[in-house]
């Protein structure tokens, strides 16, 4: 079987994975900016603090996709909750690391003006520093999201949802008409996803970021 004569047959259920793993993604590139904005902007200021955020972080990329959904299956059970929680797991280093230096790279004479013009800490960090630092910022959620978009295939190994479940199946029966058309569809399915959210991005980027900044 070709994979034309396969997506043709299999197109709405391929399409209805395809939905569940942007689903998950979605999800879990939400969640990991929320904690990886918020971690970087706690510990930007204080050396030992930013080292303890970007180490542990760093570790949590190291870790095998294997090893760590397997590790997650007795606390959380098979299905969505694990997937999701390694997937926030290794999206957080590049948001962190970004949000860090995107913080630390706004010039020292902008944020003592903004003291000058009688600006507090917060509102410094929410209307001068936060917005000079966007672009970088949204740079590490990008490639956070496209490394989460990778790994969610290999969810599929708790029983999570989306294009990975192809993959394994279809690894299961080498050999068979429909293995090689299986496999090349979901890969296919998962490429197309990360392009996608990456062109997202970059408009997002675009949209958000003042025009006296961008690059």
């Amino acid at each position: 079987m070709s994979l034309l004569d396969y997506l043709s047959a299999e197109g709405s259920r391929l399409f209805g994975l395809a939905v569940d793993h942007l689903g998950m993604v979605f999800i879990a590139v939400t969640l990991s900016t929320i904690i990886g904005v918020t971690l970087g902007i706690l510990t930007y200021r204080t050396g030992a603090p930013r080292r303890i955020a970007l180490s542990v972080t760093g570790v949590f990329l190291t870790i095998p996709s294997f090893a760590l959904f397997g590790l997650l299956i007795p606390v959380l059970g098979l299905g969505a909750p694990p997937a999701i929680v390694a997937l926030v797991m290794y999206g957080l280093l590049p948001i962190v690391r970004n949000t860090i230096t995107g913080l630390r790279s706004v010039d020292p004479a902008i944020v003592e003006s903004a003291q000058g013009m009688g600006m507090g800490r917060y509102r410094r960090l929410f209307r001068v520093e936060l917005p000079l630092a966007w672009p970088i910022i949204i740079t590490g959620i990008r490639v956070a999201a496209v490394i989460i978009v990778g790994i969610a295939a290999i969810a599929a190994v708790v029983n999570g949802p989306g294009l990975g479940k192809d993959i394994f199946r279809a690894l299961a029966r080498v050999g068979t008409p429909t293995a090689v058309p299986q496999v090349l569809s979901a890969i296919l399915g998962i490429v197309i996803i990360a392009i996608l959210i990456d062109f997202v991005f970059l408009v997002i980027a675009r949209l958000t970021t003042s025009r006296g900044i961008r690059a």
